[in-house]
């Protein structure tokens, strides 16, 4: 028996934020995240890979709509330009910024050129790395759906599950095995679900596992597996609060990089009428450094860079250190070898927390020396321990634990309509169509159905930020499924090349199937 390992879990999503026209706001969404996390975390992974010293191994969720992002040719042509942007902004910054601009433009001319190398194909570098077995990477629901709230119609769920598999294997090359479930949520029955999928394990929070029935002997520490033949592991919260809280954890330290100062707020408006921005906003040119947490934003003093790196290695030196003392301490007593299991959303390291990336690469690097082996989750099954048989418990990870921040006052008008359009879907579905040009409205409205039901929406509604783009989001998805079925059933005529622009907007799950939404038992 080993002494237990620690399995890093990165979830790696975008809502699909995809717009014809370049420079708005949910576009600059993703191209800060490819500049920030997705580029610099593949970085840290294939240098990790290819030093002998190191033994990376890391289990990443790539949501499908993320992946139909960074498969978008349009967006892979804008992205080089969108740097250029900025790479030209960054000389108008204070002079007294002088260190912490030329560290973050050698960092993006860095990134640009991995960028440029691999052609732009950051998927296939992805799947190089589950080939090599470094990664394991998990699928996610099609589109985001928080999947308790899609059960009313449980064809719903199975058409975010089935549709995820599909367009993962096609652009993966290989089926997923796992799932990072959307928010974690998690309601009784899904397992069978997720079977029906071929999904055959998944991440919950601690409560999940927790209050399940029975109770798992190992509590948090190893996987159980529940009567659909479906693994669950749970979230170990010692071994997540110090990396994710801003407040109790690293990511505060006063030398680390502070997320809300921006290049963008401090630049004359003249200086970004040139990128067709009428108001100032953020740019994901940041240079300052967190300095005191209740310090404003015109105080925080200038990023230094190698007061960081140091901050760096020494506080992934105290993570191991932490986490081989919860190893030796479980092991004693388990008799079986522990694992912990830390989840995170992958934004976390780089876009949320600069350093993330830089932490993760010191963790592979002092992890053999701290005595702390890393593990994928899909390693785990492999081996030969036998799982306990248990019912997981409703649950999910976004604040209060359950479905609460899905389900209140600011989102709840969503549910009955995304009911209204299931039951549609399903109806339509399950009866079938007589025409080609009917079933290629039938799957570009069920592209719509899954767009509108996106989690990531009624998260923004809940949190109150950019809440009329969420909105708007919502009932446009919603407005062109109501037109595509109402012209399929014949009560509607369609504007002349008003499908094709709408294919144009939403062009994603090229292999969709409506016939995942026939109703069950036909």
């Amino acid at each position: 028996m080993s002494n237990g390992a620690l399995a890093l879990v990165l979830h790696a999503h975008l809502p699909y934020v995809r717009s014809v026209n370049p420079g708005s706001l949910e576009e600059d969404w993703f191209f800060q995240a490819l500049i920030e996390c997705y580029l610099p975390l593949l970085d840290v992974l294939e240098q990790a890979a290819a030093d002998p010293q190191c033994q990376p191994k890391l289990t990443i969720g790539l949501s499908p709509t993320l992946l139909s992002l960074l498969s978008d040719q349009d967006l892979r042509q804008r992205f080089p330009i969108w740097l250029e942007q900025r790479l030209n902004l960054l000389p108008l910054a204070n002079p007294a910024l002088h260190e912490a601009r030329d560290h973050l433009e050698a960092a993006i001319i860095r990134h640009r050129a991995a960028w440029i190398a691999c052609g732009g194909d950051l998927i296939g570098r992805f799947a190089a790395l589950q080939r090599a077995e470094v990664v394991d990477l998990l699928t996610c629901g099609a589109t985001h759906g928080y999947l308790p709230l899609l059960r009313q119609h449980p064809e719903a769920v199975r058409g975010q599950l089935r549709t995820a598999v599909r367009e993962h294997h096609r652009l993966i090359g290989e089926r997923p095995m796992g799932v990072w479930l959307p928010e974690c949520a998690y309601y009784e029955g899904l397992d069978h679900w997720m079977r029906d999928a071929g999904l055959r394990y998944a991440v919950l929070d601690a409560h999940g596992l927790l209050h399940g029935r029975p109770r798992p002997r190992y509590g948090v520490y190893a996987p159980i597996c529940s009567r659909n033949g479906v693994a669950f592991f749970g979230r170990d919260s010692e071994a997540t609060l110090p990396v994710w809280s801003a407040k109790d954890g690293y990511p505060g330290d006063p030398e680390y990089r502070e997320f809300h100062r921006d290049l963008g707020w401090d630049l004359p408006l003249e200086h970004l009428q040139p990128l067709g921005l009428t108001e100032p906003r953020p740019l994901g040119l940041k240079l300052h450094r967190v300095t005191d947490h209740n310090a404003p934003l015109e105080q925080k003093q200038p990023y230094r860079p190698q007061l960081a790196a140091e901050r760096v290695r020494t506080h992934a030196g105290h993570y191991l250190r932490g986490r081989r003392q919860q190893l030796n301490q479980l092991s004693g007593t388990m008799g079986i070898s522990p694992l912990l299991v830390a989840p995170f959303d992958a934004e976390l390291f780089g876009h949320w927390w600069f350093e993330g990336p830089s932490f993760l690469a010191e963790l592979f690097r002092q992890g053999p020396a701290e005595g702390v082996p890393f593990s994928r989750l899909r390693d785990v099954l492999d081996g030969s321990q036998q799982l306990q048989l248990c019912d997981p418990c409703p649950s999910s990870w976004g604040q209060g634990g359950y479905h609460n921040y899905w389900l209140n006052e600011s989102n709840s008008w969503i549910i009955p309509e995304w009911e209204k359009a299931g039951e549609a879907m399903v109806r339509r579905c399950s009866r079938g169509v007589a025409r080609e040009e009917d079933l290629e409205m039938l799957s570009q409205a069920a592209r719509e159905l899954l767009l509108a039901q996106s989690s990531d929406w009624s998260f923004i509604l809940r949190a109150g930020t950019t809440t009329e783009l969420a909105r708007e989001r919502i009932k446009r998805h919603l407005s062109r499924f109501w037109t595509l079925m109402a012209v399929i059933d014949g009560d509607a005529e369609m504007a002349d090349g008003w499908l094709a622009e709408v294919q144009q907007d939403d062009c994603l799950f090229p292999m969709i199937q409506p016939l995942d939404w026939a109703k069950l038992g036909t």
